[in-house]
């Protein structure tokens, strides 16, 4: 790989929008087969203004590609008893194809613990164990919306893993983890960095495919990145600028690092629109394996 002078931007937003087109139309031939459309069920527990943001742009993608969206908000003092019953009921409700927990949660509530009580082939996030334990033995499930949608969009953009070096910066389940499994599965040759790594700009220079996935602005920056580099920015941070306003950025550094970078994506309008996508697709994914069942 070689700097490039202007790099490609990954165009996530693009893509999600294109995969919506696909999966309305998917959606308007079967449904009259299947008698019913997809139906999705967000929980969300408390006020906070973040999670109601992105719970409505879930249930507005749902609307306009025709899946039913099926919102359950809880006020904050829910109990972990309450939320399970819910949970178990929409696993045995038919018109329900995926399930999701909107995270975060108030402090008394177990993620965990709610997370499993999900049916498997409900679970629209990906996040169950024994979807997790597919992924790990490299058989077909439920994929993590996000690091499912970085992979999709690398593959919209035909760029080639194999034998490349990845750097992976974050270890979380939701994507750090995931996302270093997906690409070894592509045969890619994988670092997962953490906050215990030692001379991180060192391993990060190394890298032809770098992800960051750690939830601070702006940390990575053009000395820690390799000429040539493909950049994954998956942090979305919000910021204070000097005039009061705020502005969303990743962690990522974008304008001092793009100059160097063969593709990077932005934030912004990169993986962030991927991950409603991939979620609509597992829910579409689960309805489909609900139908073939019953027929």
């Amino acid at each position: 790989m070689s700097p490039a002078a202007s790099p490609q931007i990954l165009d996530g937003k693009a893509l999600a929008q294109k995969m919506q087109g696909e999966l309305q139309a998917e959606i308007a031939t079967l449904a009259p087969q299947v008698s019913r459309a997809p139906g999705l069920a967000v929980l969300m527990v408390g006020e906070n203004p973040a999670s109601a943001v992105y719970v409505r742009n879930k249930e507005l993608a749902c609307e306009k590609i025709g899946i039913n969206s099926f919102g359950c908000h809880f006020p904050e003092h829910t109990s972990q008893e309450e939320l399970e019953a819910v949970i178990q009921d929409l696993n045995q409700d038919p018109r329900v194809d995926g399930i999701l927990v909107q995270l975060p949660l108030p402090p008394h509530l177990d993620a965990v613990a709610l997370l499993h009580t999900i049916a498997p082939e409900k679970d629209a996030d990906g996040l169950h164990p024994v979807n997790l334990g597919h992924l790990v033995r490299g058989e077909a499930g439920l994929r993590s919306c996000t690091p499912a949608g970085v992979m999709r969009l690398l593959t919209e953009y035909n760029l080639e893993l194999a034998g490349k070096t990845a750097v992976v910066l974050g270890r979380s389940i939701l994507v750090g983890k995931p996302l270093a499994l997906m690409l070894l599965e592509k045969n890619a040759t994988v670092t997962i960095a953490h906050s215990h790594t030692r001379n991180l700009a060192d391993l990060t220079r190394q890298a032809d495919i770098l992800v960051a996935a750690i939830g601070k602005p702006q940390l990575v920056t053009a000395d820690m990145v390799k000429p040539g580099a493909i950049v994954i920015d998956v942090g979305i941070n919000r910021i204070s600028l000097p005039d009061g306003k705020a502005k969303l950025v990743g962690d990522v550094d974008f304008d001092t690092v793009a100059p160097l970078a063969s593709y990077i994506t932005p934030v912004p309008g990169g993986i962030g629109p991927m991950t409603v996508a991939m979620l609509l697709q597992n829910t579409v994914a689960s309805y489909l394996k609900q139908w073939a069942a019953g027929t």
